[in-house]
């Protein structure tokens, strides 16, 4: 799976802690950025899915840091699916300072709920290939 797309973010610091370096909860909002620029990329809003009956979930999110980040760090954020034949898909992120160093990888397994059954849908990368603009983006 090659690494689809990226967003630019600068670590703020109000995003740090007390040793200087991000918090840890930080990591999931990039990561959750990145997602959503992407599906924006990609031709989907968030009001577009709510309007098919459906919404992403997380299943399941494993961070592996690396190497700390500090206020003012300039980072992109990756994002990449991958797609299997059930109702979950996993998501590849890395977090990379612009020298290069990755400062943390996020892996995620996600969903797409039916919002009024309360149940994942079967093939949700039919879903995103029906409502992107721009389904190469997953990979589909």
């Amino acid at each position: 799976m090659a690494e689809a797309f990226s967003v630019p973010v600068t670590v703020r610091g109000y995003e740090t802690d007390v040793q200087g370096h991000l918090n840890q909860s930080v990591y999931i909002n990039y990561a959750e950025h990145a997602r959503w620029s992407m599906l924006d990329a990609a031709g989907i809003s968030q009001a577009a899915l709510i309007g098919t009956g459906v919404g992403p979930v997380a299943l399941e999110t494993t961070i592996r840091y690396q190497r700390e980040l500090v206020a003012g760090d300039e980072v992109e954020v990756t994002c990449g699916f991958e797609w299997g034949e059930g109702k979950t898909f996993r998501i590849q992120q890395t977090i990379r300072k612009k020298d290069g160093t990755v400062a943390a990888e996020i892996t995620a397994v996600g969903g797409l709920m039916d919002l009024k059954a309360r149940r994942l849908v079967t093939r949700p990368g039919d879903v995103f290939k029906e409502l992107a603009s721009d389904p190469g983006l997953f990979g589909l």
